[in-house]
């Protein structure tokens, strides 16, 4: 019986750190996936505002006003960018647009033909808004270096507007 003494205290003593880096790790993943939905919502909010606005330049979808409102509203929730960004390190520089066109062939949504620009006659069946390059994230873990993960949502809703 006395060889047997201090085996739970062992135990514990090796359990401990692996359990506590478990639960760091759990909450790095919970973290990382609330920003995540953040910036699903953020993006949304940028192609929800678009879709429904009358007048956007499709053929410039660059230095288009709207598009502008729609990324400031996306970044800091008001279309003038008068507000504090909602997200850290999240700016408008991120975002993309891209107005697509079902094709009447096969079905699928792809980029709009801007050929005709300037008279692009046809107005868009969705907009699409990305994150192309991503919002880096470095997850934090004690004693472990991770890469950064790219976080890259992108919505694509139905164009409601006039164009």
């Amino acid at each position: 019986m006395k060889r047997r003494r201090g085996n739970m205290l062992m135990e514990a003593a090796l359990w401990i750190p692996v359990m506590a880096l478990l639960i760091v790790g759990m909450v790095q993943v919970g973290k990382i996936t609330y920003l995540y939905y953040s910036l699903k919502k953020s993006v949304y909010s940028a192609a929800r505002y678009l879709s429904v606005q009358p007048g956007t330049n499709f053929c410039d979808l660059t230095n288009d006003v709207n598009v502008a409102a729609a990324f400031q509203f996306a970044v800091t929730g008001t279309t003038d960018g008068s507000g504090a960004p909602l997200i850290s390190n999240f700016t408008t520089d991120m975002l993309q647009v891209t107005a697509e066109c079902v094709d009447p062939v096969s079905g699928t949504p792809g980029p709009c033909d801007t050929s005709g620009c300037p008279t692009l006659s046809a107005r868009p069946d969705y907009i699409l808004v990305t994150l192309p390059n991503g919002y880096l994230v470095q997850p934090r873990i004690p004693f472990i270096t991770l890469n950064p993960i790219a976080l890259r949502p992108s919505v694509m809703v139905p164009f409601g507007g006039i164009s």
